[in-house]
């Protein structure tokens, strides 16, 4: 099940099994940008003829650019705006290459309501195979707590 709205939910709105994903194709200037803000200047991600020495036999995207689309669904579709990382934790399984699009999906796995905690599963995939996957842990805001701030 797919849900999505600009506002976000609220910890009270949320339940096990919902989830939501959003997709990007990489490009050259995507990777470019990302070393350039990240100072993360790996040849690997940048020099062809370097790259094609590797294991990889040509460039890559950084495995942080792909795990950066994970956290715009956290932060704009589920749980949305107002949602705060907590942790997370990653194994990345697949290079991504320039021209790939990338499918970032959350998806609740649990809810805690003392902390307002919500733990979900994080997954990205590049046509259907599995490139990174892991587990996130987010704070989401309380219907609640908005409620008796507003008063």
């Amino acid at each position: 099940m797919t849900e999505s709205k600009s506002k976000g939910y609220f910890f009270e709105e949320l339940s096990v099994g919902m989830s939501d994903s959003y997709s990007h194709q990489v490009s050259d200037q995507d990777i470019k940008d990302f070393a350039r803000i990240s100072g993360d200047h790996n040849a690997v991600h940048l020099d062809e003829e370097f790259a094609k020495n590797t294991m990889f036999k040509g460039r890559i995207a950084h495995g942080m650019l792909s795990a950066s689309y994970i956290s715009t669904v956290l932060g704009t579709k589920l749980p949305g705006p107002g949602s705060i990382y907590v942790s997370q934790n990653i194994r990345f399984k697949r290079p991504v290459r320039i021209g790939d699009v990338v499918e970032a999906k959350v998806s609740v796995l649990s809810l805690n309501p003392d902390k307002k905690f919500v733990d979900l599963k994080t997954e990205c995939y590049v046509n259907g195979q599995i490139v990174m996957e892991g587990e996130a842990t987010i704070m989401v805001p309380s219907q609640v707590q908005k409620q008796a701030a507003s008063r």
